[in-house]
């Protein structure tokens, strides 16, 4: 189990154990694609993974990549979840608009801010702030700022 070490960690066990596996794997599949017909779904799938190989195998390179897309699985829960009710958004600007909060409420949960303080806080400063400076607004900059200010006190 790789979850819980240092990407330098998860690193030294990709290559010593995950490359050789992939290696085998890009050199089967090259077999196999000979012996298929182009127009064949098999060959198909294995033209498509072929053709994105390097982006595949950069796991195998870099340590902080995560091999499991669960938090992204679970950031979207909500939203299969909601879904028949979101039918009712009015129009697809509507459900455009609803799309947008929604990423903004989720980006909140993912760097351990509160959705509502964030967009209490951000709504009642939106209107007089620079619009040069509107990233300070996003949730990350704004946690940052808060504990600042809270260290400052």
């Amino acid at each position: 189990m790789l979850n819980g070490k240092t990407p330098e960690q998860r690193l030294a066990v990709r290559r010593d154990k995950s490359r050789p596996i992939v290696a085998d794997l890009e050199i089967w599949m090259r077999q196999q694609r000979t012996l298929l017909s182009s127009a064949n779904d098999t060959a198909k799938a294995i033209n498509y993974l072929l053709n994105r190989w390097a982006a595949f195998t950069r796991f195998l390179d870099d340590g902080r990549i995560c091999l499991s897309n669960n938090a992204a699985e679970r950031a979207l829960r909500g939203v299969a979840v909601g879904r028949r009710n979101w039918t009712f958004a009015g129009s697809d600007a509507g459900g455009n608009r609803a799309a947008a909060v929604y990423t903004l409420i989720e980006t909140c949960k993912m760097n351990d801010v509160d959705p509502q303080a964030w967009l209490a806080d951000v709504l009642a400063r939106l209107p007089d702030h620079p619009a040069n400076r509107v990233a300070d607004l996003l949730p990350w900059n704004w946690k940052a700022t808060r504990q600042s200010k809270a260290a400052a006190a």
